[in-house]
């Protein structure tokens, strides 16, 4: 099987003036600096002290596995004759936090909302999200289940 290698760059930016000297001397802030593309500010989860206003990993993750089901649906749903006129999701991640605070994801539930021209069949359209765990990079490299709860509108 052909791979495929991916980069990113993170630039640690919560150095205070005296480093990580101890436990509360430094944030835990960096940026997701990838040459050639916007940086991403990033905090750590406020449960562990992060700033609840940028991104932390766990918002990465769910929004990295929202984003590529809901290419591959509208890939499918293209294929398929299947028009889709929008598409929003708030995925919901349930997580459990161990000794020491280490923590993991049990289950993720991807909730996308998808709008689709009068006449589909909603039924097919249904069917097309649960293809897509089969063929998604990154829901693929999850080891924990994701459900889906799609809710369809018809639109125009």
């Amino acid at each position: 099987m052909p791979t495929h290698d991916y980069t990113t760059r993170i630039l640690w930016t919560g150095n205070r003036g005296e480093g990580t000297a101890h436990y509360k001397a430094y944030d835990r802030t960096w940026d997701i600096a990838v040459p050639g593309k916007a940086p991403v500010h990033c905090s750590n989860d406020p449960l562990l002290g992060g700033d609840p206003s940028k991104m932390n990993p766990e918002d990465l993750l769910l929004s990295a596995l929202s984003a590529c089901h809901m290419l591959w649906y509208l890939h499918y749903a293209s294929d398929a004759g299947i028009v889709v006129t929008s598409y929003s999701d708030s995925p919901l991640g349930a997580g459990e936090v161990g000794r020491g605070a280490a923590g993991r994801f049990v289950k993720v539930t991807l909730q996308p909302h998808v709008g689709v021209t009068r006449g589909t069949d909603i039924a097919e359209a249904e069917a097309i999200h649960h293809r897509i765990h089969e063929v998604c990079f990154i829901a693929r490299s999850m080891n924990f289940p994701v459900d889906y709860a799609p809710t369809f509108s018809v639109e125009g």
